[in-house]
C-alpha cells in the first residue's frame, strides 16, 4: 500500500468510533433477540427494559438516574407504570421504594421511554398515553437561596417522551407511514424521541420540530448522543417544594 492508500490519523480515529459504536448496537441487538425466546409475555418485556436501562446507564453520566418507575406529584396523583425513567437522584430522592418498585416524584423526570417489541401505530399511541400520564402531573418549583441572593422559582422544563424497540413495523422504516403516525400524536401524547435497535433512530428535538433521523449503523450512538445534547439543554430540574408534599400527610381527607 502506498502511504497515500493509508488513511490519515483522523480517518483512522473516525473509522475505530463508528465500529466501536455499531459492535455497541450489534450486543444490543442480539441480546433483545436472545429475550424473544422468552415465553411469558412479562417476563420478556422486564428483560428488554433492563437492555435498555443498562444501555441508557453507559450512555448517560452520573447525574442522570435510570430505571422503571411510577411517578407521583404532591397532589397525591400517580402516572402509569413507566418502563423506562430518567430522573434526578442528586437532588430529589425517591420515595416508597420497595423491590426496584420505587415512587419518583415529578419534579425530578428528566426523560421517560417505553420499550415494546416493534415500533407500530400501535405502539406509538401506547407511549404516547404513557407520556401523557406523566405531563399532566403537577410539579412544583421553589426560588433556591445562594450566597449572594436567591436564584427566582425555576419553570419546570418539557419532559422528553420516547419509545425504544428492537425493530420498525413498516415495510419502509421510518418513512411516510411512520412520519404520519407520529406528527399525528399532538399535545401531551407528544413523543421526542425513538430507537430501533436494528438501526433506525428518530427526534424531534430541532425548534421546528422537524424529524431527525440517524445512520443505520450506528443509530445506537446516534441516539444517545442527541438525548444526552437535550438533556444538557434542560440543565437542572427545579427545586422540589416538599413543603407542598407534607401537607398532603396531614390532610385528613387523604388519609
Amino acid at each position: 500500500m502506498k502511504s497515500s492508500d493509508k488513511p490519515t490519523p483522523s480517518e483512522a480515529g473516525i473509522s475505530f468510533l463508528q465500529k466501536a459504536f455499531a459492535s455497541d448496537q450489534e450486543c444490543l441487538k442480539i441480546n433483545l433477540e436472545s429475550s424473544n425466546r422468552i415465553v411469558h409475555q412479562g417476563d420478556k418485556g422486564e428483560v428488554n427494559e433492563e437492555h435498555f436501562i443498562e444501555f441508557l446507564q453507559s450512555y448517560l453520566p452520573d447525574r442522570y438516574t435510570v430505571d422503571k418507575a411510577m411517578i407521583l406529584d404532591s397532589l397525591g396523583n400517580t402516572s402509569d407504570s413507566i418502563d423506562v425513567v430518567v430522573f434526578d437522584r442528586q437532588y430529589t430522592p425517591t420515595l416508597l421504594d420497595n423491590d426496584k418498585h420505587r415512587y419518583v416524584p415529578a419534579e425530578s423526570v428528566y426523560a421517560l421511554f417505553e420499550c415494546k417489541p416493534t415500533i407500530s401505530k400501535e405502539y406509538l399511541e401506547y407511549a404516547g398515553a404513557k407520556a401523557a400520564s406523566v405531563r399532566a402531573l403537577h410539579r412544583t418549583s421553589i426560588p433556591i437561596p445562594y450566597a449572594g441572593g436567591v436564584y427566582p422559582a425555576k419553570i419546570p422544563g418539557p419532559i422528553i417522551a420516547g419509545i425504544l424497540a428492537l425493530d420498525v413495523s413498516w415495510a419502509d422504516g421510518l418513512g411516510k407511514s411512520f412520519t404520519k403516525n407520529l406528527t399525528a400524536l399532538n399535545n401531551d401524547h407528544h413523543l421526542d424521541c425513538g430507537f430501533a435497535a436494528t438501526g433506525a433512530c428518530f427526534d424531534q428535538f430541532l425548534e421546528d420540530g422537524a424529524i431527525t433521523t440517524g445512520p443505520r449503523e450506528n443509530a445506537l450512538a446516534f441516539f444517545a448522543f442527541r438525548l444526552l445534547q437535550r438533556l444538557q439543554v434542560s440543565a437542572t430540574v427545579p427545586a422540589v417544594d416538599w413543603s407542598a408534599y407534607a401537607s398532603q400527610l396531614s390532610n385528613p381527607t387523604s388519609l
